[in-house]
């Protein structure tokens, strides 16, 4: 599975410990060049600029070929460059937590993941322990609604319960 990413999710996913988990959800990570430039900014934490400037193999740092999408001109660039080449790369999703480039994704009919869908469908493979991410999560500036989280954990504890019987 081939996926372009925006700045969020790498962002976030070297904050807490976990980007390593892209490589085994999906075989191929897309980073276009604007969202290179966001997560080498100055007030991007360092654990992230030094992440960023040596990054692993399973990345590849790519521009959009083809004309600017002035339909796009309102999303940042970094949102702009992921839905950007997302036909051009017949890529399989693009990951992003911003609204706007959530939105415009859905119209065109681009399947879009988020940082907390990677989360969950990490902890389904059991690749990471889904409290302690969220946990280190909600260290960060990330924000999700309370509810949001809570609908996570319910749903991780349903599938580490065993299934009872009637007798139980």
């Amino acid at each position: 599975m081939l996926v372009v990413t925006d700045t969020t999710p790498i962002n976030y996913l070297v904050l807490i410990g976990h980007v390593d988990i892209l490589p085994s959800l999906y075989s191929h990570v897309v980073i276009p060049q604007a969202v290179v430039g966001d997560l080498q900014h100055p007030r991007t934490p360092e654990s992230v600029r030094a992440w960023i400037a040596a990054p692993p193999s399973w990345c590849t740092i790519q521009s959009p070929h083809g004309p600017p999408d002035t339909t796009l001109l309102y999303l940042g660039d970094g949102e702009r460059e992921a839905l950007m080449p997302f036909q051009e790369l017949g890529a399989d999703a693009v990951l992003t937590d911003d609204s706007e480039a959530y939105e415009e994704a859905q119209r065109r009919g681009i399947p879009v993941l988020r940082t907390l869908g990677i989360l969950e469908e990490a902890s389904r493979r059991r690749l990471l322990d889904l409290p302690t991410a969220l946990t280190r999560l909600q260290t960060t500036t990330f924000y999700a609604p309370s509810h949001v989280i809570s609908d996570m954990l319910a749903r991780h504890v349903a599938r580490q319960s065993p299934l009872k019987g009637p007798e139980a």
